[in-house]
């Protein structure tokens, strides 16, 4: 394969040719995957639009005094149990989430309060709500056939709304299905080594998710890979670039958008070769809407946008530069930066083993050291050998 085919975009045998023993694992998009019912995955990214868009258009949020929520349960139905708030005439129903965090704001155990008959949890939320020290709580009602209670947070929560980071994927993504360069990933081959950009986006493959809590999508550029450096045999090492994004709307988790470059993607939506991984996250603080119109969205637009010859640059930098020569060398290269007896072994007999030779550059030793960290399974532990070796490569270029 030429590099005027690798830039064209043109797969050799409809795949590309990746070695996934370099590089980090990461293994958040395969969470998602498995854990996602199929009513919870989309096939393209106006279809997930309408649905979050949708939601919000049939929401509203307000801030209410907390000792003014009257809650109301019948005695003939131990289930049910609801909360009628200032200015309404009708009760609304806290969904399990919001249940939780209503619990939570009044400093009530929300295990405990679930597995008691409704009058019994009534009294108990009734009091926390009357003598809530905050005053105030703001709420995010939804009405589906009847009106739900999605979200109870403090008066200063700063909510961005699911469809507002869906739209600003949009603006750089199109429908995330082969309009643009940015698509719904392919998939590795593990008998061959060949990575399929072309795969059918379908319920087993979609990574586009959203609940009734949350938001999440995962797409990459993998028509266009980049080249940076050959492998041993003397073919290119290849990569494509990639980027996560999630938000919860009603408070479940933070926003974040995290981007890397990486080799491939298998059947079960695990990303391996994973290289300069970068990541924003936001929390739902009192600015949040104004930090991700100023700093997230244009992060994920200039990541999408920007040249990949400062990655390429650091690679080769990498490459180029040897620093151990012996087995002194590299005993003291490694020991000096925190690593344990124990580990430098390791990680010298890995590169060996996968190189055919001992490590003598830093890209030698940034290869050992992720390959060793992958074995980790504390997460912790293996996040910390990963953030060393990001180090070493940052500091090469």
């Amino acid at each position: 394969m030429t590099a005027i085919e690798i830039m064209n975009g043109r797969p050799e045998s409809g795949g590309y040719k990746v070695d996934v023993s370099r590089g980090g694992h990461n293994g958040r998009v395969s969470s998602e995957w498995f854990s996602r019912p199929d009513d919870e995955k989309f096939l393209s990214l106006s279809e997930l639009y309408a649905t979050v868009k949708g939601r919000a258009e049939r929401s509203r949020t307000r801030t209410v005094e907390s000792a003014a929520i009257r809650v109301e349960a019948h005695r003939d139905d131990s289930e049910k149990l609801g909360l009628v708030l200032p200015g309404a005439d009708e009760p609304v129903a806290p969904t399990h989430w919001s249940f939780g965090q209503l619990s939570s704001l009044v400093g009530a155990p929300a295990a405990y309060l679930r597995q008691l008959p409704a009058p019994l949890a009534g009294i108990n939320l009734q009091y926390g709500l009357t003598n809530h020290r905050a005053e105030q709580i703001k709420t995010m009602e939804v009405a589906d056939g009847r009106t739900e209670l999605r979200a109870v947070t403090g008066p200063d929560y700063g909510r961005i709304y699911d469809h507002e980071l869906v739209s600003a994927v949009q603006r750089i993504a199109g429908n995330g299905t082969g309009d643009t360069r940015w698509k719904v990933p392919g998939v590795l081959d593990w008998s061959t080594g060949i990575y399929n950009p072309r795969v059918d986006v379908a319920k087993e493959t979609t990574t586009l998710y959203a609940s009734d809590r949350d938001v999440f999508l995962f797409l990459v550029d993998d028509l266009n890979p980049i080249e940076a450096g050959l492998l041993p045999d003397g073919s290119p090492d290849l990569y494509f670039r990639g980027f996560y994004c999630w938000n919860s709307e009603v408070g479940a988790k933070t926003l974040g958008i995290a981007s890397f470059y990486l080799r491939a993607v298998c059947q079960n939506r695990n990303l391996w070769g994973v290289e300069d991984f970068q990541e924003i996250t936001i929390r739902h603080s009192k600015y949040a809407a104004s930090r991700f119109a100023h700093e997230a969205a244009p992060a994920l637009s200039r990541f999408a946008e920007s040249s990949p010859t400062p990655f390429i640059d650091g690679i080769r930098a990498a490459r180029d530069k040897i620093v151990a020569r012996s087995d002194e060398d590299r005993q003291d290269f490694l020991r000096k930066r925190g690593f344990s007896k124990a580990e430098t072994g390791r990680i010298v007999e890995t590169v060996l083993a996968e190189e055919g030779r001992p490590p003598e550059s830093v890209f030698d030793f940034v290869q050992g050291i992720t390959a060793v960290a992958r074995s980790k399974r504390q997460q912790d532990a293996r996040l910390v050998m990963e953030g060393k070796a990001k180090a070493l490569l940052e500091n090469a270029a």
